[in-house]
């Protein structure tokens, strides 16, 4: 479903970050754990976590407990915010990358969805140069995904068609 909040957009961020290398099934386990630890997904609070904090992250058993990853939400933070003052939110800034409207797939399958666009590829590089990590361009596809910029409902999912007229 398209999505213009930026409290939301950063939770997919910092999820998808954590994803990597993981099963979503996994991360979606422990999205309500990363909920109450990151203060709701609350960028300024999280920008400001510290050193303490972060060990108590590390600590976390309900979090994927990568200090990489960690660290990335508290740098993303920061750079998330970044983007806000520079754009007036952090949607304004996403939604630069598709034209201000999802793009609409028609996938049959699985076999038919992409893992990353040129679209996706521009979005890695971009934030990359922002400060952001974990965005890689299959990372940045699938926030894609998540967040609505992108249709890849099956073409025979009532979802595909209600999004598809709602463009």
């Amino acid at each position: 479903m398209p999505c213009h909040d930026d409290r939301v957009l950063f939770e997919f961020l910092v999820l998808e970050g954590a994803q990597a290398g993981l099963s979503w099934d996994t991360i979606l386990k422990k999205r309500e754990n990363y909920r109450r630890a990151l203060d709701g997904f609350d960028p300024q609070r999280a920008a400001r976590y510290d050193r303490r904090k972060m060990q108590s992250l590390l600590r976390d058993e309900g979090l994927v407990r990568n200090r990489l990853k960690i660290e990335s939400v508290v740098r993303n933070a920061n750079a998330f915010l970044a983007v806000q003052a520079e754009f007036g939110s952090f949607d304004a800034y996403l939604w630069n990358f598709v034209g201000g409207k999802p793009i609409v797939n028609a996938p049959r399958s699985a076999n038919h969805v992409a893992a990353r666009t040129s679209e996706s590829d521009a979005m890695s590089k971009d934030l990359k140069k922002r400060g952001f990590n974990f965005v890689g361009s299959t990372i940045c596809y699938a926030l894609m995904q998540a967040t609505g910029l992108v249709n890849d409902h099956f073409v025979d999912c009532f979802r595909y068609r209600t999004l598809a007229r709602a463009r």
